[in-house]
């Protein structure tokens, strides 16, 4: 039988997860602090309170995995009420950033049960509405493989991200956070500053089209959301930012001093065809619980390894 899902916070994500887990045949159910997206949950037939001691109560009871799905600043909210009812269920969460989610937990006294994890999909639209059943489907979901991840929770979290049609990406906390500062952090920030700049030239936004839709996309992300996703990974992202600022301005001085700006778009161009020919190779010969299984999941996902289906345990040999 298969374990059944709480899933606190029914945006996009959250919301998503809930669909997602009542197809694959899950007993799930939900909380959302705001009754307009219990409302739109329950009338589209899920599971769903405003009741947060009702949601973790039952957790508890089913020993049911929770999935924390609402933002870093929101945490707290939910943490304190987690370790007094519900301490002992798995635990996982689909929070942006990973290191500050850790410490978070550690604080809390759930460390022991958690197990993090990233689902790298979405669309620049918020709420229950946006959600789908579908919207993982072929997805990278980032599961983490840090010193303390416990296998039979490892395994817990892994199930579910199967059933929701991702493939697993197993890595660290810390090596999360710099890979996605560098890979969305850093994009949205890019995108705010694109249209900001396209705004302030009159003929910009008539002529606009592919390269400035692509460009901007996420720029259409509710601006608390990116806060809140910037401002936690700030330490991983100021290199990145950092870094993509001196790229800008050794481009500006070429084009100063009426040279050529060939060295920023060749190596972009490469790094572009290096991301296209990127290798997904299957992880599957890695045995949870047994010697160093962390460690050889990180080093495998750290080359491009996913997981797409359940692995063998120490135990199952």
């Amino acid at each position: 039988m298969k374990t059944p899902v709480c899933v606190l916070g029914l945006g996009l994500i959250g919301g998503s997860v809930l669909r997602a887990a009542a197809a694959a045949g899950r007993t799930a159910f939900g909380y959302n602090r705001s009754a307009d997206g219990v409302n739109a949950a329950t009338a589209d037939g899920f599971d769903a309170t405003t009741e947060l001691d009702r949601a973790l109560t039952r957790a508890a009871d089913t020993d049911a995995l929770i999935v924390i799905a609402v933002p870093v600043p929101a945490l707290q909210m939910l943490l304190g009420p987690i370790a007094r009812l519900a301490p002992d269920c798995p635990l996982t969460d689909v929070t942006s950033v990973k290191n500050p989610v850790l410490d978070e937990i550690a604080a809390a006294g759930l460390q022991a049960r958690f197990v993090g994890g990233h689902p790298m999909a979405g669309t620049a639209h918020s709420g229950w509405p946006a959600g789908h059943a579908d919207l993982f489907k072929g997805a990278p979901w980032v599961i983490s493989v840090d010193d303390h991840v416990d296998p039979a929770v490892f395994t817990t979290v892994l199930d579910l991200i199967l059933d929701c049609g991702s493939v697993a990406v197993p890595a660290r906390s810390e090596e999360h956070d710099a890979a996605a500062a560098a890979i969305s952090h850093l994009p949205h920030l890019l995108a705010e500053a694109l249209a900001v700049t396209a705004a302030d030239v009159p003929l910009a936004f008539a002529l606009a089209a592919g390269s400035f839709r692509d460009g901007t996309r996420v720029a259409g992300t509710a601006p608390d959301l990116v806060r809140a996703m910037c401002e936690a990974n700030w330490r991983r992202l100021l290199p990145a930012l950092d870094r993509a600022i001196a790229l800008l301005s050794d481009a500006r001085d070429s084009l100063s001093a009426s040279d050529s700006v060939a060295e920023l778009v060749n190596k972009g161009h490469a790094a572009r065809t290096r991301y296209d020919s990127f290798p997904r190779t299957e992880i599957v010969t890695v045995v949870v619980g047994a010697e160093d299984w962390r460690r050889e999941l990180a080093a495998a996902g750290r080359a491009g390894g996913v997981i797409r289906s359940a692995l063998p345990t120490r135990d199952s040999r």
